[in-house]
């Protein structure tokens, strides 16, 4: 039996590619996905630093949406600016690392460097 690491959580990226690979994170600490993202070398521009003020971080929720809380208004505010928003679309800097991540898929769809 294989025991998990309580000290990180795991989810799945898909690049704008299609190709999909798992992503570990440290718990405990206080990063986004965003932030993640970009350590783990995904292509994501994050013009605004994380402040939800460009949506240059947009991600859709392939799986496990209910799993994350509802946007607030600064996030939904920006999302409403995206022609391809959808209602699992997400801005990974407004998405903390915590142990709700477990198994969900994130799909890159903003924009490129």
């Amino acid at each position: 039996m294989e025991l998990m690491n309580s000290d990180l959580v795991c989810f799945t990226v898909e690049d704008r590619d299609g190709s999909q690979q798992p992503v570990e994170a440290p718990l405990g600490i206080s990063l986004s996905l965003m932030e993640v993202l970009k350590a783990s070398d995904y292509n994501i521009l994050a013009t605004c630093g994380g402040l939800a003020l460009c949506a240059t971080c947009h991600v859709q929720v392939l799986e496990g949406l209910d799993n994350l809380p509802l946007p607030g208004n600064e996030e939904m505010d920006m999302l409403d600016t995206l022609p391809d928003a959808g209602f699992d679309s997400r801005l990974a800097c407004q998405i903390r690392i915590n142990e709700n991540l477990n198994g969900l898929v994130f799909r890159i769809r903003g924009d490129e460097l």
